[in-house]
């Protein structure tokens, strides 16, 4: 259970910023060669919008995993920050304000699969036509997770779809899939999203596959004390991303695992590989980013043809 409630603050973001190009240009694809500037922007592109899926889904894994002691950790997600009422300063729910539905801005809808069992269970997240969650982002539509049992059980599984849902401005599509991989002594999670689509308004996109796996490497022996918390992250990612005229295919990898301790918003270590796919190159890898050597900061290094650029993380 611990591991699933501190597991909703594993957000790895980036700066997200649209980059609009003049549209009536010829579409330049993942197989044209590009000149070392376009090389540089094409990475910029795809570190961003690999960022951009990671905000997204990881904002749907603590909205799966938050909503009621069921089937996850009460409180999580919208479920412990959703509402245009009520909270506290720091602009988070108190666990009674979360729980009340008068200070929500959505509704739940529970539905047996099997009566009188209590699992398999869908439940349907419906957030309107405008959803404003008191960590600024507006949601609308609907989240519909089936669960086959309760998320802290190993072998439990939580398949996620999406009915005219938008994050902000941003229509996601796709399949989300958590599984509890834990063992006896070693609690763990797979996290896979599948033919996931972001599109804007302006006719941008990405197109986001992604595999994950989430372990806890320390703090085991302080159940009740969580701040000595650290998980490690591992797995790739791939997906396709357009902005304005520049399509650009890539993937990524996580070459050095990331490490998130549960005391620091920021992801500390690790280094993710990004590559632009179909090109003819001796060295296919176009990007790399270097979260650093532990110290808790808000920078990562992301180094394009060897140059380096600092990028301050949300």
């Amino acid at each position: 259970m611990k591991l699933i409630a501190r597991l909703t603050r594993l957000t790895t973001a980036f700066i997200l910023t649209a980059i609009l190009l003049v549209a009536c240009q010829k579409e330049k694809s993942q197989n044209t060669t590009l000149t070392d500037q376009e090389e540089e922007q094409a990475s910029m592109y795809s570190t961003q919008a690999d960022a951009e899926a990671d905000v997204v889904f990881n904002d749907v894994f603590d909205n799966v995993i938050g909503v009621n002691n069921e089937v996850g950790v009460e409180g999580a997600g919208v479920f412990g920050r959703t509402g245009n009422t009520g909270g506290n300063s720091s602009g988070v729910f108190s666990r009674g304000d979360s729980l009340n539905p008068a200070n929500r801005c959505f509704t739940v809808t529970i539905q047996r699969l099997a009566p009188p069992a209590a699992f398999p269970v869908k439940i349907i997240v419906d957030f309107g036509t405008a959803c404003t969650g008191r960590d600024g982002h507006v949601r609308s539509g609907k989240i519909i997770t089936t669960y086959t049992n309760r998320l802290i059980v190993p072998g439990a599984k939580a398949s996620t779809t999406f009915e005219n849902f938008y994050f902000d401005s941003t229509h996601v599509e796709g399949t989300h899939v958590v599984t509890n991989t834990s063992t006896s002594t070693t609690p763990q999670f797979k996290i896979v999203v599948e033919n996931a689509k972001l599109s804007r308004p302006n006719g941008n996109y990405t197109m986001w596959n992604s595999h994950k796996v989430i372990t806890q490497i320390d703090g085991f022996g302080t159940l009740l004390f969580p701040l000595d918390d650290v998980f490690q992250i591992e797995g790739t990612a791939n997906g396709k991303v357009k902005r304005g005229d520049v399509i650009v295919a890539w993937n990524t990898e996580i070459v050095e695992p990331l490490i998130k301790r549960f005391d620091c918003h920021w992801i500390v270590k690790g280094v993710v590989r990004v590559a632009r796919l179909n090109i003819s190159t001796n060295s296919p890898w176009i990007g790399r980013l270097n979260y650093g050597n532990g110290i808790c900061d808000n920078k990562a290094i992301l180094t394009i043809n060897g140059v380096s650029h600092e990028i301050t993380l949300p």
